[in-house]
């Protein structure tokens, strides 16, 4: 399994890699929560239609650099973010206290 860590992460953070479409278009749809972070690659957007529980959704540069952070509730449209390449998805709350905010470097292992 992957793992993600950035500055402020104590311990390796466990990762889900979505890399083909098909598990990047069902991302974390018919699930009640995660353990960890989901990382959509590539993508630009996401949505949250049909899902059970807000999310923190991290879009990142080619180089796994924060370019902005934002909590979406079920039911919404996240718009194409200019220069994203990579989508980090976590239940709602998590990424502030992994210390994720735009210009953090995350490092992946076994991506």
């Amino acid at each position: 399994m992957a793992t993600l860590t950035t500055p402020e992460t104590p311990e390796p953070i466990p990762l889900e890699l979505a890399e083909s479409a098909r598990t990047r278009r069902r991302g974390l749809l018919g699930r009640d929560g995660i353990e960890g972070a989901l990382l959509l690659t590539p993508a630009s957007a996401v949505h949250t239609v049909r899902m059970r529980f807000a999310i923190d959704v991290a879009y990142l540069d080619r180089t796994l650099r924060v370019l902005a952070v934002r909590t979406m509730r079920p039911g919404r449209v996240g718009l194409p973010r200019f220069r994203a390449r990579h989508v980090l998805e976590a239940e709602a709350g998590t990424m502030e206290r992994w210390g994720l905010r735009p210009g953090v470097r995350v490092t992946v292992r076994n991506f």
